[in-house]
This record gives structure tokens, sequence and C-alpha cells, in this order.
């Protein structure tokens, strides 16, 4: 991945932004690997996008709402907001909005084979059952900027940006924004009191059963107790029904599949429960906005093997 300059890239849901960016692109496919773009205005995101990146705001300036998987979120000054691929988000301020889009390809730098390097996967990005929002501390929020102003100096080095410098200060982001939100989890249950055990059994349920059991009523009978009253502590607590949280369960396992294997999207269909490919694409569509064969044409195994 030598090249570099400012260009655009594919989003998924309007083609190509308007935006320029500080990029590095893979030469072999001649799409964004690393992304570094400071924004000033709403404009990437007042409306819908879904990146075939993943992608993280770095929020210095405004508050509002965050909108991801039709689930509305609150956000203020000094925090980092975290989107995993082709995961549907908008921001929606309530006042004006400075920051920096950090947006980074599998390609260049894969969660799940780095899990042990930086395990910010369930954490950061496809974290099912909390918020995309990081709230930081002037500290926190100042380590993070630094890390991204080098990122964006050695983008706009005269000569060839280093690949491994880049990889090197995106691990460093990411493990340090990794820390700063399990750091705040057990604040968050203190304030928040223990999660009912009840949600707990679910948590495992949705874990153990995803690829069998697809509605409220199967969770209800697996843990004796009714589809309404789940669905509602379900609201209550993760802020979504509990039909969401299977869907979205169910999303990342088949996100995971098509990125990370050559399996055919057939076989992939079949190993979540799927007997009906076809039944399976619509439902992947209609999550994710992409067919499974787009998602894996620009963010799947080809690439990460070619």
């Amino acid at each position: 991945m030598t090249d570099h300059g400012q260009t655009e890239f594919w989003d998924g849901q309007s083609g190509r932004l308007p935006r320029e960016a500080l990029t590095l692109v893979d030469p072999r496919t001649k799409e964004t690997a690393l992304s570094i773009t400071f924004f000033n205005d709403d404009s990437l995101f007042n409306s819908l996008r879904k990146y075939n990146h993943f992608s993280m705001l770095l929020v210095s300036k405004g508050k509002g709402q965050v909108l991801r998987d039709q689930t509305t979120y609150s956000f203020k000054s000094d925090c980092l907001l975290c989107f995993a691929i082709y995961q549907p988000f908008m921001v929606k301020p309530d006042s004006e909005l400075e920051g920096v889009l950090i947006n980074f390809h599998p390609s260049f730098f894969c969660l799940f084979k780095h899990r042990n390097e930086v395990s910010c996967n369930g954490v950061l990005f496809n974290n099912l059952y909390d918020t995309p929002v990081v709230d930081l501390k002037p500290d926190e929020m100042r380590c993070l900027s630094v890390i991204a102003d080098q990122i964006k100096r050695e983008m706009q080095n005269r000569q060839e940006p280093d690949q491994d410098v880049l990889l090197s200060y995106l691990k460093i982001f990411l493990i340090n924004a990794t820390r700063v939100k399990m750091e705040q989890r057990p604040v968050e249950s203190a304030e928040a009191g223990k999660l009912p055990s009840t949600l707990e059994n679910l948590k495992a349920a949705i874990e153990t059963n995803f690829k069998t059991l697809r509605t409220p009523g199967d969770y209800g009978k697996l843990l004796h107790i009714s589809a309404k009253a789940l669905n509602k502590a379900s609201k209550t607590y993760f802020n979504k029904t509990l039909t969401s949280l299977i869907a979205e369960r169910l999303i990342i396992e088949a996100k995971r599949e098509l990125y990370l294997t050559s399996k055919p999207v057939k076989q992939v269909a079949f190993e979540l429960g799927y007997d009906d490919e076809f039944y399976f694409s619509r439902f992947f569509k209609k999550n994710v906005g992409v067919s499974p064969q787009i998602f894996r044409d620009t963010v799947g195994f080809d690439k990460l093997t070619a």
C-alpha cells in the first residue's frame, strides 16, 4: 500500500463522497486502506452513512444525537464515536460540530485477526449491548488528538508515507480508546445498578442460540419469561428491541464469515440457520444496506488474501 494523497472513497450509501480526505490507498484495488478527514460541520454525517470501513469520529466540539442501527444515543464534546463496517449511522448535532474522522479497511488492519494485539472488537466495535459513544476526559482527548495529528503528519509527508508507522499509530489509537471504554464500564454499572439476572441470561442465550432461535417468543420460552417482558427489559437496558438484538447478532456473525473466509454465501447462510440463500441475502441487505456479495467484494476475503 504505497499510494497516498487526497481521494474520495465509497461509503455504500451515497456513492463517492465529495469531501477530500488524506488517505493511504491500496494499489491493488485503488481503494482507501486508511483515511483521515478533519471536519468543521456535519455535512459528512447528516444523512445515513454505511462506510465499507471501520469508522471513528473524534469529536472535539459539538453535542447532539447519534443514530446507530435505528437506535439514538446522546453525545457531547470530547468524545469518540465508533462504528463497524457498513454499520448505518447518522449524526444530528445541536451546535457546531468539529473533529476528525478516521476510517480503516480490514485489509489494512483486521480486528479479528489481530484481536490478541488490540482487543477492541466487542468494545469499540460490534458492541451489541453498548453505546457507540466513548466520553473522554481532557487528558484522554488530548492523547487521541495527538495520535490523530501524527497520522495526519505522516499522511502529509512529501515522501511516501510509511505504512508500518501509520499502522502503529492506528494500533496505539485503538488501544488507548479501548482502555478508556473498558475503564468506563464499571462506573456505568455502578451508576445504573447491576444488570438484572434475566438480561444476563438473555445475553448468554443469544450468544448460544442466535443461529437457531430467531424471535422474542423463542427466547421467552427458553428463559421461561414472556416475550413482552423480555422486550420491555431490552428496550430499558439496551435501548433497542429484542428483535433488533437478535438481528444484529446474526449480522455481526455474517459479516465476520463473509470477510474472514472464502465460504460461498450459500454456505454462510446455511451455517447461520438459513436453508434459503435468497432469504438470507434479503435479510442481510435489509440490515446492512448491501447484498452479501457486494459486502464481500468491498471488504471481504478476496481483498484480505489478494
